[in-house]
This record gives structure tokens, C-alpha cells and sequence, in this order.
């Protein structure tokens, strides 16, 4: 294995583990709000209201400011142009605390009218206010993501992975301060505290960096807030580049934040609970794919993207069969046996306090669709990401607004059968399409990408995935009548052995052999 090899593996180790750290706050922060709120309309309220600062966020930038930012910026570094590339990320930050901060204000201004025609249009006048000011209070987030969000590109452009790991870490702490001291006094707004305090802490945690680093080995000011020079940066060709690159990818997240709240609509028209279950159900499933997909692909984007800037085809090739092997290898049969085990899960994990036995299978029913994309999803990571390296950002978006487009009519024709559950199967029949789609057309467009050894490993894998699936069902069969908890961690272990065994077997553990 070579020296960039050990350092990507590293890397990946690194973020894989601290983003189990994460992804376990993240279900910590669940717990503690289940307990406290169950799955009742103010709850509700509250994830109806993040909808709007998160689409902001998501819209201006989030994945696409960063997909877009860090090839050019790492071009600039691999040019040993370090002024260059500064005044790259002072002309984007200024111009996304700009926009994020007008938006806002302006969302915030209309925000009863906004809220009662979209996110709570089924809900009574007393909940719409409700929803309206927990809005107002977490459109600060957006402004202050879009900064942390830029910096923590940076970071990685310069094969830092540490503090940016860390942010979304105390960000969950900060949610599960507020849920716990501040939620039993004043309700759901001791988390919307909880929201915007760990907004700040996730950017401030990445700072130390620029102190020790940035600002020592370069005069130049990036912090610096001049409406006039965000406009003299924003006419370089570095600047105009990223935002041509962001345009596409922004479009693409646009529709994808469209079906989410056209999701939230269809949802509160059914009865109360719905949308908090959809939400418990849809972060459970991103708890493994967080901490494969993710972890993977932020791993791999800053390698891929220094390929793809020096031309290094089979490089990249090789980086890109070895990331999507790993990733499948691990989340095909989290795929499996989330599904299989979602209601003793979500029992032992959440059934407690407010979170009673109807909440539970509330969440277990959307849970066991979700679920079934959670490869997909995954996979979706590794893929896109090498895209994004290519600086192509307009496939991606054209496959997933017709992704977005199957997800919204699959979600309206399955509601009235399968209420939110099939929301929830809408969301993955649509995303595992878009898997395939890009992955055929990545492969038309690299000529190869080694599809051949990544199709046959997936094939093993989930060869032995449904026996795994198998062996889970036959344990639960005979443990039906124990505990929950009992069927849970029997099941998994029953189910380990077996795909472990296979995979051993099959060679499908062969993961990260590039050669």
C-alpha cells in the first residue's frame, strides 16, 4: 500500500470513528428528545420549523458551496498558490453571509404566512404560530453553517479532518444540553436553544486552526466583512468558477429540499405524531449511513479531487472502486438488518417517557422502508463525490431532480395505502434509481471504473446479506416471545457470525485491495 494509501486509510479510520462518536450523540440527542416529547404535535412543530432554516442552508451552502469550493481551492494549494486560494474562501464566505443573512431576514419577516402555506399547512392557527416562532429563532443556523460549512472544506482541502469531525459532535451536545435543562421549563424552544447555541460551537470548535495555522502563515485577512471587496473577489475567475460549479448542485438540492417539505406537508395532514416519527425513523436509518457513507466520502473527496485536478485517471479509478466496495460492504447488510430489526430497535432505544408504545411502531413502521435504501444512500456519498471531483456538477443534479420528481409522485399515490410509511418507500425506491443511473453514466463517462470487480462484490455481499437475513428472521421467530432487547442483541449477533462467515468465504471482504 502506498504513502497516500495509508495517509486515505487514516483518514478514513479517523472519521469513521468519530463519526460513530457523532452519529451516537446524534442518537443520544433522540433519546433524550423522544423521552421528553414523544411524538406529539409540538414536537412536530419543531421539525416542520427546521425545515425552512435547513432548506436555506442546504440551498445557498450547504453540500453545493462545498462540492464546488473545494476542487477549486485545492487546485489553487496544489499550484503552491496560497494568496490565490485565500482569496478565494474570504470572496465566497463574505458573499454566503451576504446572501444567507438577506434571506433570512426576509423568511423571518413573513414567517406566519410562509409556515401556515407550506410545512404546517394541516395544522391549527395555535400550532402555525407555534411552528412560525421556532423558525424565526433557527434561521440564525443557516447564517452560521454557511461560514463553519466553507471552513471545514478548507480544513479538508489541507488533510485536516480532526476539529471538523468534532463539529458535529458538539453540535449534538448542544441539543441534548437544551433538551435536558432547558426543554422541561420552556417546552420545545429549550431545543431551538439548544439548535442555534450548537450552530456557534460547531463553527467556533474549527477555529484554533486558523489561528495557529491560516492566519500565521498568510497576511491575508479572510475575516474580514467589506460588502466591497466580496464583490471585487467575486469577479475572479476562482470566484465565478465556484459559483458556476454551485449553480447546478444548487438546483439539484433545491429539488431534493422541495420533496422533503412537500413530504412534511402530505404529512400533517394525517394525524399527530407522523412527522416526529418520519424524522426519529429517517436519522435512526442515517445513523449507519453517517457513519459509512459519510465518513467514507469525506475521506475520499479531497484525494479524488487532487486525481481529477492532475489528470491521474487511473489513480482516481482505483480510489473510487476501493471507497464504493468499502462503503457497500458495510451498509448492504446494515440495510438488511435495519429493516428486519427496526421495532425491537426503536423499542429499546426510544420507548420510554412520552415515547409510548404507538409512537414506537409509528417510527418502526416508516423505519423498515426507510431502510431499504440505506445501501443506496450510502453509496450515493462515493458516488456523487466523484462527480464533484470531476467538476461536474450538472449530471448529479439533472438524475436527482428526476429522482426528486419520481419520490414526490410515488409519495402522493402510495400515501392514501400506506400513510407515512409510504412516504418513506417513495424516498427509497427513488434514491436506489439514482444510484444506478449515475453509476452507469460515470462508468460510460471514465470509460472504466473498474464496474466489473464493484458489481461482483456487491453481488457477494448481498448474497450474504440475505442469508444473514435469513439467519436474523429465524432468531426473531424463535425469540418472539423475550424481551426486546433480548431479540435485538441476539438477532444481531446471529446475524454478524453469519455475514461475516460468508463474507469471509466469499472474498467479499475484500475491500480495500486496489491493485
Amino acid at each position: 500500500m502506498s504513502a497516500k494509501q495509508n495517509q486515505l486509510a487514516r483518514a478514513t479510520i479517523l472519521l469513521m470513528t468519530l463519526f460513530v462518536i457523532s452519529r451516537a450523540l446524534g442518537l443520544a440527542r433522540d433519546v433524550v428528545i423522544s423521552y421528553q416529547f414523544g411524538t406529539s404535535r409540538a414536537l412536530d412543530a419543531y421539525f416542520a420549523a427546521f425545515n425552512i432554516p435547513d432548506f436555506l442552508f442546504n440551498l445557498v451552502a450547504g453540500g453545493a458551496l462545498g462540492s464546488a469550493f473545494l476542487p477549486i481551492f485545492s487546485a489553487a494549494l496544489a499550484a503552491r498558490d496560497s494568496a490565490r486560494a485565500w482569496q478565494i474562501a474570504r470572496g465566497v464566505i463574505t458573499l454566503i453571509l451576504l446572501i444567507i443573512s438577506a434571506i433570512a431576514a426576509a423568511l423571518a419577516l413573513f414567517a406566519p404566512q410562509i409556515v401556515a402555506l407550506t410545512v404546517a399547512r394541516g395544522f391549527s392557527p395555535a400550532d402555525q404560530a407555534l411552528t412560525a416562532d421556532l423558525m424565526r429563532w433557527m434561521l440564525f443556523t443557516p447564517i452560521v453553517f454557511g461560514v463553519s460549512g466553507i471552513v471545514m472544506s478548507i480544513l479538508n482541502a489541507h488533510q485536516h479532518f480532526l476539529l471538523p469531525a468534532l463539529a458535529p459532535i458538539v453540535y449534538n451536545v448542544s441539543i441534548i444540553a437544551g433538551a435536558l435543562w432547558l426543554a422541561p421549563t420552556i417546552g420545545v424552544y429549550g431545543l431551538t436553544a439548544g439548535v442555534v447555541a450548537g450552530a456557534l460551537l460547531h463553527l467556533i470548535i474549527q477555529l484554533p486552526w486558523f489561528v495557529r495555522g491560516a492566519f500565521r502563515t498568510t497576511n491575508y485577512k479572510l475575516w474580514r466583512f467589506d460588502p466591497r471587496s466580496a464583490i471585487r473577489d467575486a469577479q475572479s475567475p476562482d470566484v465565478r468558477r465556484v459559483i458556476a460549479l454551485m449553480l447546478p448542485r444548487t438546483f439539484g438540492i433545491a429539488a431534493v429540499q422541495i420533496n422533503f417539505l412537500v413530504n412534511t406537508i402530505l404529512a400533517s395532514t394525517l394525524p399527530a405524531g407522523r412527522i416526529a416519527a418520519l424524522g426519529y425513523a429517517w436519522r435512526m436509518m442515517l445513523l449507519p449511513v453517517g457513519v459509512v457513507g459519510q465518513s467514507v466520502g469525506t475521506a475520499v473527496f479531497p484525494t479524488l479531487s487532487a486525481q481529477s485536478a492532475r489528470d491521474e485517471r487511473d489513480e482516481f479509478r482505483k480510489t473510487f472502486s476501493s471507497a464504493l466496495r468499502a462503503t457497500f460492504f458495510f451498509a448492504v447488510p446494515a440495510s438488511v438488518g435495519l429493516a428486519m430489526l427496526g421495532a425491537p430497535l426503536i423499542a429499546v432505544v426510544f420507548q420510554r417517557g412520552e415515547f409510548n408504545a404507538q409512537s414506537s411502531a409509528d417510527t418502526a413502521f416508516a423505519l423498515q422502508f426507510y431502510a431499504l435504501a440505506l445501501f443506496a444512500y450510502s453509496g450515493l456519498e462515493i458516488i456523487t463525490r466523484a462527480f464533484y471531483a470531476l467538476q461536474d456538477t450538472m449530471t448529479p443534479v439533472v438524475v436527482g431532480g428526476g429522482a426528486v420528481a419520481l419520490n414526490i409522485a410515488l409519495s402522493i399515490a402510495l400515501l392514501p395505502s400506506l400513510g407515512h410509511g409510504g412516504l418513506a418507500l417513495a424516498n427509497s425506491i427513488a434514491t436506489i434509481l439514482e444510484v444506478i443511473i449515475l453509476f452507469a453514466i460515470l462508468r460510460n463517462r471514465l470509460r472504466d471504473v473498474d464496474a466489473a470487480r464493484i458489481i461482483a462484490s456487491f453481488v457477494r455481499i448481498l448474497i450474504a446479506s440475505i442469508t444473514m437475513g435469513g439467519a436474523i428472521w429465524l432468531a426473531s421467530r424463535a425469540l418472539a416471545q423475550s424481551d426486546a432487547i433480548i431479540i435485538l442483541i441476539a438477532s444481531t449477533l446471529v446475524g454478524a457470525i453469519v455475514y461475516f462467515a460468508l463474507a469471509l468465504m466469499t472474498n467479499a471482504n475484500r475491500r480495500f485491495d486496489v491493485r
